[in-house]
């Protein structure tokens, strides 16, 4: 069973990822190794054509390595079916990207809801769980509001509680401060701290220097293989 307190949560052994664009192979990844613990706060840096989209794509098992493996929480990703890797989707991972991704004519709660009907969650339990993960990052008095009806930075809280709802192992996140201000992005980046702090296990891509200064740790891409790897001290580097 995934959850297994001793194993990290993330487990990246030389890695590399191969894509075929014509008559031309691209590699995208050379040999990418690194492991996360329960509970880091990881950002993931690299110019465009780095890499990093493709290692995301990996560690939310939205794709495979061409050679090498990634477990999540001891599990290796290449022995599950396409039917399987979704379930992990939607179980053990949470996502949250810059455009938040929400359904404009649904009210918040209704936005929050949708991986726990995905998952098949009775109506009750769905509407309790989405109430809560709303009330965890703020938003108890925006439960009914539509996403045109919020801020940049609600809107993005929404994101951070549709990720949470289902209680994941590891929280992703794709350049989410990219849409918002500078008072919401260290409001999100304060609640991913409060969120690593109780055990959350999160990794997030950023060009911003003063984002990745947040994080506790900065693992830096260049052409396919890790140029940099390093630990910070937060409030230093803040």
């Amino acid at each position: 069973m995934i959850g297994h307190r001793q194993r990290p949560v993330i487990d990246a052994r030389d890695i590399h990822k191969t894509f075929q664009v014509g008559d031309i192979r691209v590699r995208a990844l050379r040999g990418v190794s690194f492991s996360v613990s329960r509970g880091e706060f990881v950002a993931v840096m690299g110019s465009s054509g780095s890499g990093k989209s493709t290692l995301m794509n990996i560690l939310g098992c939205l794709d495979v390595p061409t050679e090498g493996s990634y477990r999540l929480d001891g599990f290796d990703a290449r022995e599950f079916d396409e039917d399987s890797l979704a379930q992990i989707r939607n179980r053990y991972i949470g996502f949250v990207f810059q455009s938040f991704n929400l359904i404009p004519r649904t009210r918040a709660v209704e936005n929050v809801e949708l991986p726990l009907a995905y998952a098949a969650v009775p109506r009750r339990d769905r509407r309790r769980r989405a109430e809560a993960a709303l009330e965890a990052v703020g938003l108890g008095d925006r439960m009914d509001h539509r996403p045109a009806e919020l801020s940049g930075g609600q809107q993005q809280r929404v994101a951070v509680a549709r990720a949470l709802v289902t209680d994941p192992e590891l929280i992703l996140a794709d350049e989410p401060t990219g849409n918002l201000d500078e008072r919401s992005t260290d409001e999100l980046l304060t609640m991913f701290e409060e969120l690593g702090a109780r055990g959350r296990t999160i990794v997030l891509i950023t060009h911003e220097p003063e984002v990745a200064a947040r994080t506790g740790r900065v693992i830096r891409l260049r052409d396919g293989l890790i140029a940099e790897d390093r630990r910070q001290d937060r409030e230093l580097a803040a």
